[in-house]
């Protein structure tokens, strides 16, 4: 069976799963992890073709499957043998997922995730497993930590790249602004936006608002719409502004196939020393600051 947190059972959506599950796993076994699909074209984690199949029921799941085939990576083991392992300590259920791992010879699309208790060697794979673009950090678990359903007992770090951006709109107003609408032009010269960033501080919210002019006709988002947050429905209420401010934001390795940010930027500075033609174009993702 496969289900999400909430508990709904949704293994119609996955065929290639249950089959792998059937030939490979043995029975009495319950395992968290986390279901990842890789686009072979881009070389990168689709978070979209994840989606895509999460939201499709059997009629086509199978063909969906054929396209996209899923992978469980798994982080945790819970049931083993029809056996509870929820009070037991992390160590041990890792000792024991390392162990079905190798007894049963599991291969792809099961996966288990790495594990290190090296300082070093958890810096090493922050800094270059998150290069491949998907790959948002990793996953801190203490080593004595019993598993409690619905909560969360572990901490996500996340890597984070300061990188160049158009400011495009606002929320708020031109002398109090409240967050940032930001964009970057595509190879067709075209401004597209890229996110947005989390509330300004008040000291930057100032800085930003000496610099702001009200956008004129003809501005490339005439008309249009910007999401509250990555996949909401929501709506933000905007102020265009004239396209040609550089800001410097700090953001995470989570990017849609497009080249939009999921998650909220911050806003680290102006970039008055960078013009529109010096920022990175849109769907190069995190590229390096500018300087």
């Amino acid at each position: 069976m496969v289900g999400p947190r909430r508990g709904a059972l949704v293994q119609e959506r996955w065929p290639d799963l249950v089959a792998a599950a059937e030939a490979q796993l043995p029975h009495g076994l319950v395992l968290d992890g986390e279901l990842v699909v890789w686009d072979t074209e881009a070389g990168r984690l689709s978070f979209e073709a994840l989606q895509r199949r999460a939201a499709t029921r059997a009629r086509g799941a199978l063909a969906l499957a054929a396209k996209w085939p899923a992978y469980f990576v798994a982080f945790d083991l819970l049931q083993h043998d029809g056996e509870e392992l929820f009070t037991r300590p992390y160590a041990e259920r890792r000792a024991l997922l390392e162990n079905l791992f190798s007894e049963h010879a599991l291969t792809a699309p099961w996966t288990l995730c790495p594990q290190t208790t090296d300082l070093a060697k958890a810096r090493e794979w922050l800094e270059s497993w998150t290069d491949v673009s998907g790959v948002e950090g990793i996953l801190i678990k203490p080593l004595n930590s019993r598993y409690l359903p619905g909560y969360r007992g572990w901490t996500k770090i996340r890597r984070r790249d300061t990188t160049e951006t158009i400011v495009g709109a606002i929320t708020g107003t031109l002398t109090r602004p409240q967050l940032l609408v930001l964009g970057r032009h595509d190879t067709d010269g075209r401004l597209r936006a890229v996110g947005r960033t989390v509330p300004l501080r008040p000291d930057a919210a100032r800085k930003v608002a000496e610099h702001l002019t009200a956008a004129a006709p003809g501005h490339p988002w005439t008309g249009a719409k910007f999401s509250a947050a990555w996949g909401s429905r929501d709506v933000l209420d905007t102020t265009l502004v004239h396209p040609t401010l550089g800001a410097e934001v700090s953001a995470d390795r989570a990017i849609d196939h497009g080249g939009i940010y999921r998650h909220p930027l911050r806003f680290q500075r102006l970039r008055l020393d960078v013009g529109p033609e010096d920022v990175p174009r849109f769907g190069e993702g995190p590229a390096a600051a500018v300087g």
